[in-house]
């Protein structure tokens, strides 16, 4: 007999604009906002490099990427540290900048749908925008998302 799950704990990740929704499996840890050390040349969304567990990890605004008004980094940035789900990037961990900590949250079908408003890029970093009650939060494609880091730290090497 196959077992549905009803509810997923997600979490809400607030942006300058709007809100990503992940589930709660994917983000290692959030951990105090601190400038990363810059890439020497490169697209605004992928921000440099921080230590984080002993290692040296990429960092994106997710706004950049996805055409929304990004917010200079202050006193309530963080740095949201997603464990990877493919093998794309070196070390398996990646630092998205947010706009303070993420909020959980359980998901199910009567509490959502689909908010097809906005078109997203078949080849982008969203999957789709959904309503959720009185929050519209981006689905993020986490895979597409790597490819996109991996593609440049290696324009970068």
């Amino acid at each position: 007999m196959q077992s549905q799950v009803e509810e997923l704990y997600s979490l809400l990740v607030p942006l300058h604009q709007g809100r990503l929704i992940v589930p709660r499996s994917c983000i290692s840890e959030v951990i105090r906002y601190s400038p990363a050390e810059q890439a020497r040349s490169g697209p605004d969304w992928f921000r440099g490099y921080v230590q984080w567990s002993d290692q040296r990890i990429p960092v994106v605004r997710m706004e950049d990427l996805c055409g929304l008004e990004p917010a200079e980094p202050g006193g309530r940035t963080r740095l949201a540290i997603f464990s990877c789900l493919s093998d794309v990037i070196e070390g398996g961990a990646f630092g998205l900048l947010t706009e303070g900590f993420p909020q959980l949250v359980r998901v199910n079908r009567e509490v959502m749908e689909v908010h097809d408003e906005n078109a997203w890029p078949d080849n982008g970093p969203i999957i789709c925008q959904i309503r959720m009650i009185n929050e519209y939060p981006l689905i993020p494609d986490l895979e597409r998302l790597e490819e996109l880091i991996a593609e440049r730290m290696a324009e970068a090497a």
